[in-house]
């Protein structure tokens, strides 16, 4: 599994539409919209009326990422603007597996989100709730960082914790992924890979995300060689 997932806040506001075409036409996979609410993260970005907008332009799956305090009263909102997939920041709720089951019972894919920093003990309990688990590979809050290698270590263990479970939960990452990084998140063990500049500053959308699909599997096929 390799799922390609173009991240908006680094698209030009100024013609969204045509940005979300031209990485649909490009072949991404789901779409990831960043919700920061000033608060949890230290910065203004995006709430339900630009998922609204995004669902109008396009039919891929979209990844609504909330960095917002108190999830739980917005789940729902998020859910009926359009967003099939939701992760929620662990460090933000009180009842986690609570968060999760409201995810799901508002029809989207429940996700956990953890900062670079949280471990994946918290996760102990709640595990077997969610779809995904988005590994933040930054610390949260703006784009164009580059990744911190400590949360390469994260992934496998979280890999290795899923292969024990027999769970076939989807790993998710974001922060400083592009071209010359996605191999080693790919080696980790991602399977969902969040890509903001990597590929919006790109000037082929094609081109790049062909670059990163190529690069996910040529180091798991070294890999696997090993």
């Amino acid at each position: 599994m390799a799922i390609i997932v173009p991240s908006i806040l680094s698209a030009d506001f100024t013609r969204l539409g045509d940005e979300l075409s031209a990485v649909e036409r490009a072949g991404a996979d789901w779409i990831h919209v960043d919700v920061m609410d000033g608060h949890f993260v230290p910065n203004l970005t995006m709430g339900p009326m630009t998922v609204e907008a995004v669902r109008k332009v396009t039919a891929l799956p979209i990844d609504a990422h909330l960095m917002i305090d108190n999830p739980d009263q917005f789940i729902e909102t998020f859910a009926s603007a359009g967003a099939t997939h939701i992760s929620i920041h662990a460090e933000a709720t009180r009842h986690l597996n609570a968060s999760l089951q409201l995810a799901r019972k508002c029809g989207a894919h429940p996700g956990v989100a953890l900062g670079p920093s949280t471990p994946l003990s918290v996760l102990e309990w709640s595990l077997d709730y969610a779809d995904y688990v988005l590994l933040i590979a930054v610390n949260p809050g703006f784009g164009g960082q580059e990744l911190q290698p400590a949360v390469l270590d994260k992934i496998r263990a979280l890999r290795a914790e899923l292969a024990r479970r027999g769970l076939s939960t989807i790993i998710e990452s974001d922060g400083g992924i592009n071209d010359r990084t996605i191999g080693d998140f790919a080696a980790a063990g991602v399977d969902a890979f969040v890509a903001g500049s990597g590929i919006f500053a790109a000037r082929d959308y094609s081109a790049a995300i062909t670059r990163m699909r190529s690069e996910i599997e040529r180091r798991r096929r070294s890999g696997a060689l090993r």
